[in-house]
């Protein structure tokens, strides 16, 4: 069996509603808009020689459309809806207003201060999304003969997904930095059961195209 697992995780490329400041969370399926585009093609020309055995994104579009020139290579390809992004409930995709503003910050407070099993209104809670990635976690880690894997999901989703292949609490996973197209080069290592960082958060790859969110 292969010591190491090398995993390439990313977050999603840009959207209209990253632009715009608008929470898009579980509920809404966009499409990554022109830089988004270029975003996922900057990536792909960088990273299009990696030895990848396979691809594993969100059952969401803009997870597939950021890593669609590796899915057109014909790699194989397994989407999951236990990547998906939170559920940020009832206000997700709505046009940013001070309301909803300051329900969201007072809501990411609430998490960061240690009660991470409160829900946004009619939406998840970061421990609902972690239980959600707990089995898929344990099926790729279950497939050793994929030595090199490309994984494409969304911001918070990623930053609850960190704490736990760290082994850190979950209300700290603000520590996890993010913005669209970066990549986290992890290892895991079998003998020792454990998770190191290669890069963080890195976008060295979206050099010459505009600043993202």
């Amino acid at each position: 069996m292969h010591s190491i697992k090398d995993i390439y995780l990313i977050r999603h490329g840009e959207t209209d509603y990253n632009r715009m400041g608008v929470v898009q969370g579980s509920g809404i399926d966009a499409d990554l808009n022109a830089l988004g585009q270029q975003q996922a093609q900057a990536f792909f020309q960088h990273y299009q020689d990696l030895p990848l055995d396979k691809i594993y994104t969100s059952a969401l579009k803009r997870t597939h459309q950021s890593v669609n020139g590796f899915i057109e290579k014909g790699l194989p390809w397994e989407q999951h809806a236990g990547l998906n992004e939170i559920s940020w409930g009832i206000r997700e995709g709505r046009t940013p207003n001070n309301d909803d503003d300051q329900y969201y910050r007072n809501l990411v407070r609430t998490w960061r201060e240690g009660q991470v099993d409160v829900p946004s209104e009619e939406g998840e809670s970061p421990v609902d999304v972690l239980e959600k990635q707990k089995p898929v976690v344990e099926l790729i880690l279950s497939r050793p003969e994929e030595r090199h894997i490309l994984i494409a999901m969304h911001g918070r989703a990623m930053r609850v997904l960190l704490t736990h292949l760290f082994e850190k609490p979950l209300h700290d996973m603000d520590t996890f930095g993010h913005q669209n197209l970066c990549l986290y080069h992890l290892q895991y290592d079998y003998r020792t059961q454990k998770f190191n960082a290669i890069k963080a958060n890195h976008t060295a790859h979206l050099h010459g195209l505009p600043d993202c969110m």
